[in-house]
């Protein structure tokens, strides 16, 4: 069973979402559909794995630690969670929990033990790998890093796949992850194949989105399109874009387990082509809004200091160092079987998380604009234009 990148966005959201842009249905759709794998969500009895596997996931309590543990046990999993026991402590009282302090290396806890498989989700720093694997080695099938495309050394070149260059960094053993996030993800990989060889699984994630996601950055879109009025929309309609569920990527994360799938992936989506004007356009169908997209011009944003990613989330300009920022291959993924829920399911979970925040969380949006920003740049770029 196959799904098109339609099915990904559902007729209904896509149709509601050209409509809200001004654009033709064949607009909205593009050109040259791809088939993807099917979508968790349309897929009816998956067959249970052939045995019960025991699994430690180091972390397991933050943003897509719990989707990985709650998707193991229903797939009849033993699930062991390693963490300090601070990041919500009461979730799943039915698993076992190890504790233990990464940034002093203190796994005391977890040796003598034996796992078929070890996930490793937080970490950045190499030295932390380093550790866990002393314990660890030899006491584990398979170890699986979760990593980030944001370990590649350039972002220039348009569906670049997994063997493209890594980042590197002069100051190996520094430990200042806000500045060197992606060579020390790059250096932890290596930790990671350094201690486990062949039976090493990478995982190389996108924007990661959905229920949890407490960064806003793909939360912004769904409700400020609620919100309704008119909408400041980034560069054309055309620019790429590509996020992945939390869910999709943990359902690929057991599954790569249950399979003992090896090697380095690129997980993000869909599987085709995703332009800024699809995703906002499923989006906008996913709910009932008189929302309408205005887009602007990247240079004019640029001018008026709106920043790319932060000030307008999910979207790099394609151009220069940046123009495959947002358009990585994915292609080995989903031959290994990564899948995708529908766009508008995500947008409607997202916006359900979101309306359970406190009023002061929702109030105060991590990533996007504020609404007199907002309107401030729509009243430049429509003075612009009138003076044209």
């Amino acid at each position: 069973m196959t799904t098109n990148r339609r099915d990904f966005l559902r007729t209904s959201a896509i149709a509601g979402g050209a409509v809200g842009l001004g654009l033709s249905r064949a607009d909205s759709l593009g050109a040259q559909p791809i088939t993807t794998q099917p979508s968790p969500a349309s897929v009816v009895g998956r067959p249970q794995p052939t045995k019960p596997l025991r699994i430690l996931i180091l972390g397991g309590t933050g943003f897509i630690g719990p989707h990985q543990v709650r998707y193991a046990l229903e797939r009849g999993h033993t699930v062991t969670l390693f963490n300090r026991g601070k990041t919500n402590p009461t979730l799943f009282p039915e698993v076992e929990k190890l504790q233990g302090d990464r940034a002093v290396g203190d796994y005391a806890s977890l040796k003598g033990r034996d796992w078929d498989v070890v996930i490793d989700n937080p970490t950045t720093i190499p030295r932390w790998v380093r550790q866990a694997a002393d314990v660890l080695k030899g006491h584990a099938k398979q170890f699986i890093f979760i990593s980030t495309i944001s370990t590649y050394a350039s972002n220039a070149t348009p569906d670049a796949d997994e063997s493209a260059a890594l980042a590197t960094t002069t100051e190996p053993e520094s430990e200042d992850r806000g500045r060197l996030y992606g060579p020390l993800k790059a250096l932890s990989e290596g930790e990671a194949r350094k201690a486990f060889g062949d039976r090493t699984t990478i995982i190389r994630p996108g924007l990661i989105v959905g229920p949890g996601d407490l960064t806003d950055r793909f939360t912004y879109w769904p409700v400020r399109l609620q919100r309704g009025g008119e909408v400041l929309a980034p560069g054309t309609p055309m620019d790429p874009s590509q996020v992945i569920d939390a869910r999709d990527l943990s359902e690929f994360v057991i599954h790569c387990c249950e399979k003992e799938t090896m090697g380095i992936f690129n997980a993000t989506g869909p599987a085709s082509y995703l332009s800024i004007a699809e995703m906002l356009g499923g989006i906008r169908g996913a709910m009932v809004t008189n929302a309408h997209l205005t887009f602007v011009d990247a240079d004019f944003l640029a001018e008026h200091k709106v920043r790319p990613w932060s000030d307008m989330p999910v979207w790099i300009p394609p151009r220069g160092e940046t123009a495959g920022f947002m358009r990585r291959s994915i292609a080995k993924a989903v031959a290994a079987g990564l899948t995708f829920r529908p766009l508008a399911e995500t947008t409607r979970d997202t916006l359900e998380f979101y309306h359970q925040q406190s009023a002061e969380r929702q109030a105060e949006l991590r990533s996007g604009m504020d609404s007199a920003r907002e309107k401030e740049i729509l009243a430049l770029w429509h003075a612009r234009q009138k003076s044209r």
